[in-house]
């Protein structure tokens, strides 16, 4: 086995994702290549900063970069272990798109030589591990590739989905379980070698097929799960029942545990990965498409009574706290926060202000709308509206002296003391 200071790693993507592992890797004293498009981002990961808010993940890659273990280049270099983690986004018909993850095994094929281990960490469809065999089979027909060969493989190949946390990310990429499937046995073993260098959670070996679907399914059962739970906050709305209150005192049942509802759901793992399942079987996904489709929905509900509780306060100004997809993150991507705040914004213009700790500027997309990006001292002095979106944990800590007076819409529950606008009396009142 090589020791930790002689291996050789590439990490293809320093993404939320690629990054963190990178560095972690490099911290085992092995030598570890981030490949990255951005020169953007190689050029900050070469000047030991970081391009995304993780927590503890800037010192570590300070660390690591200063001690020569990690580095970065727009340009491939042969090694010894090849981990793929690049995006895996969807079509606008829902039909997942792995270009990316097939562009990476092409540039990995230049350089992979007899011995070298490829692990793919990008959530993905099943099968797509057997399609980037397939594709190095036919890039490097001289190495003999596993499952294609009656002899012993050169080379091996393996998924090994990540399962972690934003906000939490290094601490779970060390303690978190890793479900490690091989195109064989044989495969899986040599990724489980691997990863047992710096994962203290259990390593469970499988098919690559089983692993792939592992990591779907996790994503696909949180989803269902939260899309109840957004359900179940529309119900009490009609009821004019405080959904919260409900939710703790079901919980008290010793057999059931609800999740907490919100704008919508966002990320590119529980908005995304559901609809991988539904798009290979949809016959056999009702439920899993449905849940999509209520969590997709509980977006628009929330963005029209927010436009009912505005218009109802002529002049005034609004405060939408939060465009991040989850709490104590940097991360926009899918969010529903980020969705509600742009519709608001394109119909009410300069009335909006947007609250959002983890961003020095406004996304593109607010262009033109007149929107302005403030702090929260600013919101609570000046803005008469706050929409909830994100439970960041600056905004917990406004006590209710502070807003008392607010006409608050709160999708994330984290006031439970403050008067909420009567939305429901509002959305009656505006239509008659």
């Amino acid at each position: 086995m090589i020791s930790d200071t002689e291996l050789k790693v590439v990490v293809v993507g320093l993404g939320y994702i690629g990054l963190p592992t990178a560095a972690v890797i490099a911290r085992t004293g092995a030598q570890v290549l981030g490949i990255d498009v951005s020169s953007h981002v190689v050029d900050t990961v070469n000047s030991g900063k970081v391009h995304i808010e993780e927590v503890d993940l800037d010192g570590l890659v300070s660390g690591v970069v200063a001690r020569g273990n990690l580095r970065a280049s727009t340009q491939i270099e042969p090694a010894d272990v090849f981990v793929i983690a690049v995006p895996t986004p969807f079509a606008e018909d829902h039909a997942p798109n792995i270009g990316y993850v097939l562009r990476a095994a092409t540039t990995i094929a230049a350089v992979l030589k007899a011995g070298d281990v490829v692990i793919l960490e990008s959530t993905s469809p099943v099968g797509t591990t057997e399609k980037v065999r397939d594709l190095l089979a036919q890039l490097r027909p001289d190495l003999k590739v596993p499952g294609k060969t009656g002899d012993s493989p050169d080379i091996a190949i393996s998924y090994c989905p990540e399962r972690v946390l934003p906000g939490r990310i290094l601490v779970e990429l060390i303690d978190n379980d890793r479900v490690i499937g091989g195109i064989t046995p044989r495969c899986a073993r040599k990724a489980l070698q691997f990863y047992r260098r710096f994962v203290r959670g259990a390593c469970v070996t499988t098919t690559s097929r089983a692993a792939e679907m592992t990591k779907l399914t996790e994503n696909a059962f949180r989803d269902v799960n939260i899309a109840f739970a957004n359900e179940l906050s529309r119900v009490a709305d009609t009821m004019g029942v405080d959904v919260w209150e409900v939710i703790r005192l079901a919980n008290r049942h010793p057999r059931v545990n609800i999740l907490s509802p919100g704008p919508g759901v966002g990320g590119h793992c529980i908005a995304v990965d559901p609809w991988f399942l539904v798009h290979a079987d949809r016959e056999n996904t009702p439920l899993i498409r449905t849940a999509r489709e209520v969590n997709d929905a509980k977006t628009d509900y929330v963005v029209a009574r927010a436009e009912a509780m505005i218009a109802a306060n002529p002049g005034a100004q609004v405060a939408c706290l939060g465009l991040a997809f989850k709490a104590n993150i940097d991360d926009f991507r899918e969010s529903p926060a980020l969705k509600v705040a742009e519709a608001l914004a394109i119909r009410f213009g300069e009335r909006v202000r947007i609250v959002e700790p983890y961003a020095d500027a406004l996304p593109a997309s607010f262009a033109g709308t007149g929107a302005s990006l403030i702090d929260i001292d600013t919101a609570i002095e000046s803005c008469r509206v706050m929409i909830v979106l994100v439970d960041h944990d600056v905004f917990k800590s406004v006590p209710l002296e502070e807003r008392a007076t607010k006409q608050v819409y709160d999708t994330r529950g984290i006031w439970p003391d403050q008067p909420q606008c009567d939305l429901k009396t509002v959305s009656l009142r505006l239509a008659s």
